[in-house]
C-alpha cells in the first residue's frame, strides 16, 4: 500500500528487530510447463480468495528491509498455515529492496535477503497456494532507501538497476511453476494525488515493459508464467481510462503458449469510499444499501459505483484476455466509533469480491496485522487466532 497505508499501520518500533528464522531450503521445484498451463478465466477461478502479507517483507528501518521493522513477530509456516485453513488460495507477499540493494553495475541483492523472501514464499508455494511477490516499497520518495522515482532526472540509472535486481528475482525462482506470479511494482506514481503526468506515465510504462522482457529472458518457468502489472498508482480510472497507459509487449514469451492467450495481468487497489476505507475518524463508519444511518454512510462509492469501476476493468482489459487482479481491498475497523461497523466491513469485502468474480478478476484482500481501531488485520499474528471471522465468511461467501 502507498501513503494512505502508512496512516493505519502500527506505530513503529523505535529500533527495527533483525528478521529471525534462516534461510532453509528451496521449494521442490517442477521442471519447466511440467504443470498444465491454465488460461486466463481458469487461473482467476482457481486462485480463489486472496490475502496481504501486509506491512512485513515491505516493512524498513534507515533504509533497510526488515519484517519486524513495523512492529509484527517473524514471519512463520503456522501463520500461512493458518490463512489456508481459513479458507484464502492466494497469497500476495509485498517485498522491499532498497539498501539491500548493492552498488551498480551489478547491483546484487542482500544473499541473506533474498534467501529470506524465498523461505517466506515457500511457507505458501509449499502448500499450493498461489504466491504474488513485487517490489512494492522501492517506488515511494517518503522512505528512505527510495529509488524507483518516476519523476527522477535519473532514469538511465534507475532503470538499469531495475532490470538488474529483476533478473536476479526472476532466476531464483525461475523453477517454480504456474502458482507464483510476479508483480513488477506497486503504487508506482509520481507522489501527487492527482491526474496523472508525463513522462511519468511514460517510465512507469517503460519499467513495466523492462520487468515483462528481464523475467521473461530469465528462462526456466518464467518463458510461460504469468506476471502482473499496475497502471498509474494502481487506479482504475487512471489504468483503464485514456491517461497514458499502455500494456507492455510479450515478445520473449515460450513459442508454446497460443497465440490467442496471454500471460500477462494487470494490477489496480480498491479502497471507494476512502471516507469509509480508510479515513481515520469515526464519522463514516457504514457502508452498502444496508446501511441504516445516512450520517454515517458516504454520499458515494457505494454498490453502483463499484459495479462501474469493475466493469471499465473488465471492458478494457478482461474481454481482451488479460485477467483483472484487485491486489488490495478493505477497511479499517471504527468499530469503536460504531458497533455495527464490522458488519458493514464484512458487507464492503463481500461485494468487492463477488463483483471482481462477476468482471472476471482476482481480489486479494489488504491485512496490514494491525487488529483494533483502524486495522485491516483479520488473523492475529503472533497466536494466529482469527480476530475477523466475520469478514473471512464475507470474503468466502462473494466467491459462491
Amino acid at each position: 500500500m502507498g501513503s494512505r497505508a502508512r496512516k493505519i499501520r502500527v506505530a513503529l518500533l523505535a529500533a527495527a528487530m533483525a528478521a529471525t528464522g534462516s534461510f532453509s531450503g528451496v521449494a521442490s521445484q517442477a521442471s519447466a510447463e511440467s504443470r498444465t498451463q491454465l488460461n486466463a478465466s481458469q487461473i482467476v477461478a482457481d486462485m480463489g480468495a486472496g490475502w496481504n502479507l501486509g506491512n512485513q517483507l515491505e516493512a524498513n528501518s534507515n533504509g533497510y528491509p526488515s519484517e519486524t521493522a513495523w512492529g509484527q513477530p517473524t514471519v512463520t509456516q503456522a501463520l500461512i498455515d493458518k490463512v489456508k485453513a481459513a479458507g484464502f488460495k492466494t497469497i500476495r507477499i509485498p517485498v522491499s529492496y532498497l539498501n539491500n540493494i548493492g552498488p551498480g553495475p551489478n547491483y546484487t541483492i542482500n544473499s541473506g535477503w533474498l534467501n529470506r523472501i524465498q523461505q517466506v514464499v515457500n511457507y505458501a508455494y509449499n502448500r499450493g497456494l498461489y504466491v504474488l511477490i513485487n517490489m512494492h516499497g522501492d517506488g515511494y520518495k517518503t522512505i528512505n532507501g527510495s529509488w524507483l522515482i518516476c519523476d527522477s532526472s535519473s532514469q538511465a540509472a534507475i532503470k538499469a538497476k531495475y532490470q538488474k535486481v529483476w533478473q536476479q528475482i526472476a532466476t531464483r525462482f525461475q523453477g517454480y511453476d504456474q502458482h507464483l506470479i510476479l508483480e513488477s511494482m506497486n503504487e508506482e506514481f509520481d507522489g501527487q494525488f492527482g491526474r496523472p503526468t508525463q513522462p511519468c506515465y511514460s517510465n512507469i510504462n517503460a519499467y513495466n515493459q523492462i520487468f515483462v522482457d528481464t523475467v521473461r529472458k530469465a528462462g526456466g518457468n518464467n518463458t510461460s508464467r504469468w506476471l502482473l502489472v499496475p497502471g498509474w498508482n494502481t487506479n482504475i480510472d487512471y489504468t483503464a481510462g485514456n491517461y497514458g497507459f499502455t500494456l507492455p509487449t510479450d515478445q520473449y514469451r515460450s513459442p508454446s503458449i497460443p497465440s490467442a492467450e496471454q500471460r500477462i495481468m494487470i494490477s489496480v487497489h480498491y479502497y471507494s469510499p476512502w471516507d469509509f476505507a480508510g479515513e481515520e475518524s469515526g464519522t463514516i463508519t457504514q457502508w452498502g444499501r444496508a446501511a441504516t444511518n445516512p450520517a454515517k454512510k458516504s454520499t458515494w462509492g457505494q454498490e453502483d459505483y463499484l459495479d462501474s469501476q469493475l466493469k471499465l476493468m473488465h471492458d478494457k482489459f478482461v474481454t481482451r484476455g488479460y485477467p483483472v487482479v484487485v491486489g488490495e481491498y478493505g477497511s479499517i475497523d471504527k468499530s469503536s466509533f460504531d458497533s455495527a461497523n464490522n458488519r458493514y466491513r464484512a458487507d464492503f469485502a463481500r461485494a468487492i469480491v463477488s463483483t471482481s468474480k462477476k468482471y472476471g478478476a482476482v481480489s486479494v484482500y489488504w491485512d496490514n496485522g494491525a487488529n483494533g481501531r483502524y486495522g485491516f488485520g483479520l488473523f492475529d499474528r503472533r497466536s494466529y487466532a482469527v480476530t475477523q471471522q466475520g469478514i473471512i465468511d464475507a470474503v468466502m461467501a462473494g466467491l459462491r
